[in-house]
């Protein structure tokens, strides 16, 4: 039977357009069928380049006769996550709520009202260990809908009553300490959890699997920003971010053929990898690596930066400037068919395997790479039988074959070859470099090249920051262009609003909290990069807009859908900052900062109402939101501004923008008084702004903190001293 999914954009959607099961995709069609037919939903919600996904995909959803099943019992539906991150959180709430856990594919069964009465995520094609089967699921539940319907509708009744209690309309226990004493003790405990579940030996926290969760390490920066980085505290935090960055760095986790990292490792080692590779993930560890710069000085963190974005630029930047999604972790082996980039239906004839773009067998290492094969070998754990033992290897994908891993620092391999350093990594990366090139005549994984714009955000954020730190400006001419393209492609000028996605033409869905909320935090830093005006502009308007369509009036905080959206059966703000962080946390900072720059209270009070929102979570589970503390931080601090005033094409004034990057520091707004567009559009917020202009014709830094300016000063010197203080 022919499904209603070959017209979608999703890639995810279009993997399963040749399913025999009659997908339709989430929208009104979907539920009148289902009010019309008098059947319950089976929801079906992953993303294209998830494993799980695909092997559910190839066991039941292009089996014929389970197809056959949920065609006749079920109106089955099809969502992209990514396209609609609202959808995906109500209903990954309430599988998490009735099982304990939740992932994808998340599968989920709702009443023609879209509430869900019973779900889970991936289900294996029959039964096994005394688990039921697919097929054995859907003939109960088909029963339960014809022989016990009432009690079904009761429990989706009952589960929504449930979640909206919890979630929305239980009233926040008065708060009995002040902000500054909560944020005190939820630092004090934040830290312990990270001291106590730190993993000494390959860093990052707690046991297998091991994720690189950016908000992490980003409030332990700013622990050693509150507490100097030579202070005790301010050290050990510096070094648990530095060692669980060296640890990815040197684990299978990097691609170090390709660039970037991986998703996470199944592992407490960083050593094998879930291969998929997303975007969002690219743009978190290169400010990671970054701030890492910053805060030792260490130039394999900015080694680590530029790696990634290598692979960003070279795999997942369009022609128009904007960044693709993801690559998936699984592809054809290398010898068969080269896989089309754009391809993104499923592949019946040849069987796809995890890692298999990724993975090398040393014959074929020794047959490349000649003479430096033995020190290639050892220097990243080559084995004859393969590196990856059976107990990690469940599915035996990996035997014979070996992940990359760098068991050994460079100066230990270049002694051991009796090499200098400089010859050892001289020879390694022209290695690389040759790997390179014949793994890009491999099966490729597929792309899924959706334009996010929540990730284009977190993407200009990194390149923003990385051409201030780096000192190179071909990152920024990249964060532009990507900008560019979300103003062009999905911003409406008419309604002041942002769309999700975009993928040959833009996408229904409008965007969300977090695409406001990471494309403000972009925009922020890329105006702090140009000093162009017309991104601190724009940022102030979706700011205006996010407020307007996302804000909880009455609780504080951010709504992750709009409200006028019907198919929303339950409104939920993120309360925990994972593998991206909360819009709420991203959005407190983004508030503090413009009401830092344009001088206005409403904005910061705005930001402490949405601290108090979520005082419950940081202050009991700190450790769930590090991504919100670190906006408590900034607004437990004095506010600081850096001004600069001249031209930013000078090197006089690029000479004091670079001293403000230079190392990690308190957190503070730099604005620029550039031109007379500039002194009137920021002195009509600041006043005192349209005052600050160039001392003796040399670009000039103001440094104000507590509302009160320090003398000006042209010298960067000066400008490094008056910093320090």
């Amino acid at each position: 039977m022919p499904n209603a999914l070959a017209h979608e954009k999703s890639p995810y959607l279009l993997q399963h357009a040749d399913n025999p099961v009659a997908w339709l995709p989430w929208g009104e069609a979907a539920f009148a069928r289902a009010r019309a037919e008098d059947k319950p939903i089976f929801l079906s919600i992953g993303y294209s380049t998830c494993h799980w996904c695909h092997v559910m995909a190839h066991e039941s959803f292009e089996n014929p006769e389970t197809a056959e099943i949920l065609n006749a019992h079920f109106i089955p539906v099809k969502v992209d996550r990514e396209e609609r991150p609202d959808v995906d959180k109500v209903y990954m709430t309430y599988v998490q709520a009735m099982t304990g856990h939740g992932g994808w594919p998340l599968s989920a069964w709702l009443t023609p009202e879209l509430k869900p009465f019973y779900g889970g995520t991936y289900f294996p094609p029959e039964d096994r260990h005394g688990r039921a089967g697919f097929p054995a699921i859907l003939r109960a539940i088909a029963r339960g809908w014809k022989e016990e319907r009432a009690k079904l509708v009761a429990e989706g009744d009952r589960v929504i009553a449930m979640l909206r209690e919890h979630y929305l309309e239980k009233a926040p226990a008065p708060a009995a300490d002040d902000l500054t004493v909560a944020g005190g003790d939820a630092f004090e405990k934040g830290l312990r959890y990270f001291f106590e579940s730190f993993d000494a030996d390959h860093g990052g926290f707690g046991n297998a699997p091991k994720f690189p969760r950016a908000s992490n390490l980003n409030f332990l920066f700013r622990c050693a920003a509150i507490q100097g980085v030579t202070g005790e505290v301010g050290a050990e935090a510096i070094r648990l971010v530095a060692s669980t960055l060296r640890g990815m760095a040197r684990g299978g986790i990097h691609d170090h053929v390709g660039g970037g990292y991986h998703r996470y490792s199944v592992d407490a080692e960083w050593f094998v990898p879930h291969f998929e590779k997303m975007l969002y993930d690219q743009a978190q560890i290169a400010l990671n690596a970054l701030e890492a710069v910053q805060a030792t000085g260490d130039e394999r963190f900015a080694w680590m930066a530029r790696d990634i974005f290598d692979y960003v630029r070279r795999e997942l930047t369009s022609l128009a400037g904007g960044f693709f999604t993801a690559e998936d972790a699984d592809s054809a082996p290398p010898g068969t068919k080269q896989s089309d980039k754009s391809r993104v239906t499923s592949d019946e004839k040849v069987k796809h395997v995890e890692g298999a773009f990724y993975v090398w067998s040393a014959a074929e290492l020794r047959e490349l790479l000649g003479e430096d094969a033995a020190l290639f070998g050892a220097h990243f754990n080559v084995k004859e039988a393969g590196n990856v033992e059976a107990e990690r290897d469940p599915h035996g994908e990996f035997v014979g074959k070996n992940i990359l891993v760098q068991r050994h620092p460079l100066m230990g391999t270049a002694a051991q070859f009796g090499l200098t350093p400089e010859q050892a990594n001289e020879r390694i990366l022209a290695a690389l470099a040759k790997l390179r090139k014949v793994r890009a005549r491999r099966p490729r994984p597929l792309l899924d090249d959706k334009i996010i714009t929540a990730n284009n955000g977190l993407m200009i954020s990194a390149l923003a920051k990385g051409a201030l730190v780096l000192g190179e400006p071909e990152h920024l001419s990249a964060a532009i262009r990507a900008a560019e393209f979300v103003r062009r492609e999905l911003f409406d000028p008419a309604t002041g609003g942002l769309f999700r996605s975009w993928r040959q033409t833009r996408g229904a869905a409008e965007g969300f909290a977090e695409d406001y909320a990471y494309l403000i935090q972009g925009l922020l830093d890329l105006y702090e990069a140009t000093f162009e005006l017309r991104w601190l502009e724009w940022a102030e308007q979706l700011q205006g807009a996010m407020d307007t369509r996302f804000w909880d009036e009455t609780g504080g905080g951010y709504f992750n859908s709009r409200a006028d959206d019907a198919a929303i059966v339950l409104r939920l703000k993120e309360d925990y900052d994972g593998a991206e962080p909360a819009p709420s946390s991203v959005a407190a900072t983004n508030l503090l900062r413009l009401a830092a720059m344009l001088h206005d209270e409403t904005l910061h009070a705005r930001a402490v109402r949405t601290l108090e929102a979520f005082r419950a979570q940081w202050s009991g589970t700190p450790h769930a939101m590090p991504e919100m503390l670190g906006a408590l931080g900034s607004a437990l601090e004095p506010p600081r501004q850096v001004v600069l005033a001249g031209d930013p094409r000078e090197p006089d004034f690029q000479a004091l923008l670079a001293v403000l990057h230079e190392r990690l520091g308190s957190r503070r707004v730099v604005l620029a008084v550039t031109s007379e567009v500039d002194r009137e559009w920021l002195g009509a917020r600041s006043p005192w702004l349209a005052e600050m202009r160039p001392v003796g014709g040399h670009a000039t830094a103001f440094v104000c903190e507590r509302f009160a300016c320090q003398a000006p000063v042209t010298d960067p010197a000066a400008l490094r001293d008056l910093l320090v203080r």
